[in-house]
């Protein structure tokens, strides 16, 4: 961490009089932010009715073909939510979404928040045990599949739990002009909506902030996918969070969208910021790093929503015509790490940066509503950053019992108190949700929400993100942050990923760091040049010893990295078929790790 990313009251409040013109529209966002009566009656339904009151004939929604304004957006969902009360959908009832991005599923997700029906977002992803794992996870009584993944829910069926769920089929194509004909077994929903009524329904009024607006699921990197339970309370914070006091696009802008639509990022943070405002989302079924600008020029795009990686690709692309003077000034997501954000910010000639912390499970959030660099921004919840004992795996409590807080500047685990004004909504298993829950953290019966996530704490209620807790290892009696390892490796010219991780040599404590990097196309891995500059950047201790080339790195969904399968195979030559190399005790090269040394290093033949 660079000192110049701590935030002092001085600096704070030299930042604020350029936010004066937002003043109105981030305080309306503060006040949907900390609403405590679960019982309002807001909702998406709502944030969606009133963006179409206010900008009826602005464009909505986009794609290739399509050009939505919100008044024809909002009569589609109407004409959904109408057909699927007909069908028995009703308050609470539960229904599988499985469709790619297109402008059918935000339609459908719409119709379900006006019944104040769950919508399940089935990652597309998924094939197999899994998928039919998430689908029995949530007893969906209604399922809804498109026409693109219906060979994956058909190979699943026999496994599912509850064969009497009525399934309805959706076309892969503009169902607005063409319903298609529905298989065998299969209601056309697209058709059934055809002859309802274009009015909104008046069970949109009755939602209220404590309903279930999605079950949105874990990325299952580890174990099977869990189901967290997103509100709409939830989705209005993240809608006057992100959408109000973040970003406050208006009617005028463009949102471009290329994130799955399972995910809290574009369902909840991008299109609330687009309903507060007006604006319209551009919807792509898949990113593409290639298309990304001329999609950019097609659409007129001021905005985009993005994870971490997302940037980091579009940054090791070569420069194209459409990406000088582009039209993007904004971006909204998480996971930018500290070593690119200057130089994306710099090259594409981004004017904010509204990066930010949540979880899908979790109570507590982080905006950068004041355009800081380096930061996931402010946070309104009451949250704490506690010390944490990585070795030991657990929160450091004092004599009395309590929980300890780190000093500014200090990284430590990020919890949140859980009270009725930030509440918790968990899991759809209980046991999970208690297993996520720390008491008698700073008082007898008080309760915190563990977000199972390193900070570090900036000042003025700002944080940084560190690590996940399962991506730190310890070394040489040193914590290691993954993160901070793939930050150094990504800045090399040759590596277009890196991919760190803990692994266990024989004879010593703790785990120490491995690399599994793919790099650039004709590109050679330079072993010397490689330790130089690991012992430039990095101290001893956290310099991985053993490197993994990669043809490919596999990411689930939101393009994270799985690690599991490379921790399993760690450094064994007869497990691993790429290039492997590691750097001995005094050396100062990498070398090809042969089958003789590797026994070695098992055997306890070298000391490290």
């Amino acid at each position: 961490m660079s000192q110049t990313d701590l935030i002092s009251p001085i600096h704070f409040l030299a930042r604020l009089p350029q936010h004066l013109p937002r003043l109105p529209r981030l305080l309306r966002g503060l006040y949907y932010t900390g609403i405590r009566n679960r019982d309002k009656h807001l909702s998406l339904a709502w944030a969606l009715e009133r963006a179409t009151r206010l900008n009826p004939d602005r464009p909505a929604l986009l794609d290739e073909q399509r050009r939505l304004s919100y008044q024809q957006f909002n009569s589609w969902a109407n004409r959904l939510a109408w057909a699927l009360k007909a069908e028995g959908v009703r308050h609470g009832s539960v229904v599988a979404v499985m469709l790619e991005n297109r402008l059918e599923l935000l339609a459908i997700l719409a119709a379900l928040s006006k019944l104040g029906a769950v919508g399940a977002l089935i990652n597309t992803t998924q094939r197999g045990p899994v998928l039919a794992h998430s689908l029995n996870l949530v007893k969906p009584a209604f399922q809804v599949v498109g026409a693109e993944l219906l060979a994956a829910f058909e190979e699943v069926a026999g496994q599912l739990g509850n064969p009497s769920a009525a399934r309805y089929w959706i076309a892969d194509r503009d169902c607005l002009t063409d319903a298609g004909d529905a298989p065998a077994g299969w209601g056309n929903l697209m058709q059934l909506a055809r002859s309802q009524a274009v009015v909104n329904l008046p069970d949109s009024a009755r939602v209220q902030m404590k309903d279930a607006c999605f079950l949105v699921y874990t990325s299952g990197t580890t174990g099977l996918p869990k189901a967290s339970i997103l509100s709409h309370g939830k989705w209005i914070k993240a809608y006057g969070g992100f959408g109000h006091s973040g970003l406050s696009l208006s009617n005028r802008d463009v949102l471009y969208l290329t994130l799955p639509c399972y995910h809290n990022n574009a369902v909840t943070v991008c299109w609330g910021a687009a309903l507060a405002g007006g604006a319209a989302i551009a919807l792509r079924r898949k990113f593409s790093a290639s298309a990304f600008w001329p999609d950019v020029a097609r659409y007129n795009a001021t905005c985009f929503g993005y994870i971490g990686e997302l940037c980091r690709y579009l940054l090791n692309q070569p420069e194209c015509p459409e990406e000088r003077g582009n039209s993007l000034r904004y971006m909204i997501g998480n996971g930018l790490r500290p070593s690119i954000w200057g130089a994306f910010k710099e090259r594409f000639g981004i004017e904010r940066i509204t990066e930010f912390y949540a979880s899908s499970e979790g109570n507590v959030g982080f905006t950068n509503l004041f355009n800081f660099d380096n930061t996931v921004g402010f946070s309104p919840s009451p949250f704490a950053i506690v010390r944490y004992d990585l070795e030991s795996d657990c929160v450091v409590r004092d004599r009395q019992g309590f929980l300890q807080r780190v000093n500014k500047g200090e990284a430590g685990l990020l919890i949140c108190e859980i009270s009725s004004k930030w509440p918790f909504d968990g899991y759809t298993d209980p046991a999970k949700n208690e297993a996520a829950i720390l008491r008698d953290v700073f008082s007898q019966g008080d309760a915190w929400f563990n977000s199972g996530d390193l900070m570090r704490d900036l000042g003025c209620k700002h944080a940084q993100f560190v690590d996940r807790l399962g991506d730190t290892f310890r070394w040489k009696g040193e914590n290691v942050s993954t993160t901070e390892v793939e930050n150094v490796l990504g800045a090399l010219p040759d590596v277009e990923d890196a991919v760190v991780y803990g692994v266990e040599i024989p004879g010593t404590n703790g785990r120490c760091g491995m690399a599994a990097l793919r790099l650039k196309a004709g590109m050679q891995l330079d072993g010397e040049a490689l330790a130089a500059h690991l012992d430039q950047a990095l101290p001893g201790y956290a310099a991985p010893l053993f490197i993994r080339q990669l043809a490919e790195v596999e990411t689930t969904g939101t393009f994270k990295y799985k690690k599991t399968d490379l921790k399993q195979a760690a450094y064994n030559p007869a497990l691993v078929e790429q290039t492997l190399l590691v750097r001995l005790p005094g050396s100062d090269c990498f070398t090809p790790l042969t089958e003789p040394l590797y026994q070695a290093i098992t055997t306890e033949q070298l000391r490290f």
